[in-house]
This record gives structure tokens, C-alpha cells and sequence, in this order.
């Protein structure tokens, strides 16, 4: 059965009608997502999919090391610190750290749906600067499916889960099978995640955008 757009949250109205790109606005034909009968629990927190993901990977020693929490329906909160090894401009986060901040917390979302996906699409706002040793909560939902797309949004504040904005993004994530990475990914890195004894993290490694 067909979801009507028009259910779509007064935030995402709004985003769609002030400027965000066409392929972002779900279409007629959109349905209200679906948390998967076996997705980890309110406040379950996720872990790595990857441990060498730059976005949540622990054995990435400049990375993110985001961590996500699975939140209501299909949604889930996120935190990282920015470091020194983060910055751009002296002392102030890197645009494109913060965009795969944002990045890593929309892809965790597909753990929700229990589904393989990549990013087709991200557009982000950058509205202040971000300082080194800020701590940035991230918030993200899923808020409609049409076939493989997914579609999602994001928001980052400083000083807490209610403080002020920093950064926002919309995205479209297709679904892919896991072949996309097989065929696409280095040799060395696809067969070691393949051949990892844990069939738990093996899995994992395949299960979002990397």
C-alpha cells in the first residue's frame, strides 16, 4: 500500500520546499518505512560495521570512531569528537569530516531496515563552525522508502542533543546486493572481511555503506 508523501513530518516539508534538489523529494509512491522485526533495540548501541571504516571503525586511528544508539521507529542518535587530526581551518572541523559524519550516521539507519544500501545521494548545509574538541550529537530517521531508495535525514548539534545546529543533511541511499562490494572493493580487504571467523562481524562489514 502506497504512503502519501503528505505524512511526511513538517520538517521535511519544509526542507523539500525550500530548495532541496528533486531526486531527495520521495516520490507518489513512497511508503512509511519499516523498523525490521530483528533490528537492535531502543538504545541498543550499534558498534562498527567495520573496523576499519573511517566513519566508526576503532582501528582507524584518524577516524571518526562515531558511535550510534538505535532510537524509536527507524531512527537512531550518533556522537563524535572532533580531534586535532579533523580540523580544516586552524582549530575548526574539516567541511568534509562533518559531511562523513553525517554520511556514516544516515548509512547506520539502514541497519534499522535490515538492508544493504549506498549513498546515491547527500546534500548537506553547513550552518556554523564546529570547534576541535567538540563533542557532536547527531540525530537521523528514515522517513520514506520507494522500491531500493531509501530516503533519510540528519541533523548535528553542538553542546548537546538540543543545542544549537551545526550541520544538516538529506539523503538517498539505493539498495544494493551484497555483490556491489565483492565486485567493487580491493581484493585483499573484501576477502579478508569474508573470511572473518566472527559470522556476526563478517556479516556487519556488508551491511551499509563503507
Amino acid at each position: 500500500m502506497a504512503w502519501c508523501p503528505d505524512s511526511l513530518d513538517a520538517r521535511v516539508r519544509s526542507a523539500a520546499v525550500s530548495g532541496s534538489s528533486a531526486a531527495l523529494q520521495p516520490p507518489a509512491s513512497a511508503r512509511k518505512p519499516e523498523r525490521h522485526p530483528d533490528a537492535p533495540a531502543p538504545g541498543e548501541l550499534l558498534g562498527a560495521h567495520y573496523e576499519h571504516c573511517f566513519g566508526c571503525g576503532h582501528e582507524q586511528p584518524h577516524g571518526l570512531h562515531l558511535e550510534a544508539r538505535a532510537g524509536e521507529g527507524v531512527s537512531l542518535t550518533a556522537e563524535f569528537t572532533v580531534r586535532p587530526a579533523h580540523q580544516g581551518a586552524p582549530g575548526l572541523a574539516h567541511g568534509g569530516v562533518l559531511a562523513t559524519a553525517l554520511d556514516e550516521t544516515l548509512g547506520s539507519l539502514n541497519w534499522l531496515l535490515r538492508k544493504i544500501a549506498v549513498t546515491g545521494r547527500l546534500e548537506t548545509d553547513f550552518v556554523r563552525p564546529v570547534p576541535v574538541g567538540t563533542t557532536l550529537h547527531l540525530a537521523a530517521e528514515v522517513v520514506a522508502v520507494a522500491g531500493r531508495k531509501i530516503y533519510s535525514t540528519a541533523t548535528g548539534r553542538m553542546d548537546g542533543p538540543t543545542g544549537p545546529v551545526a550541520v544538516r543533511a538529506e539523503a538517498l541511499f539505493v539498495e544494493v546486493p551484497v555483490e556491489h562490494f565483492v565486485d567493487n572493493g580491493r581484493e585483499e580487504e573484501i576477502q579478508a572481511a569474508m573470511k572473518d571467523p566472527d559470522q556476526a562481524r563478517r556479516t556487519r562489514a556488508f551491511e551499509v555503506n563503507p
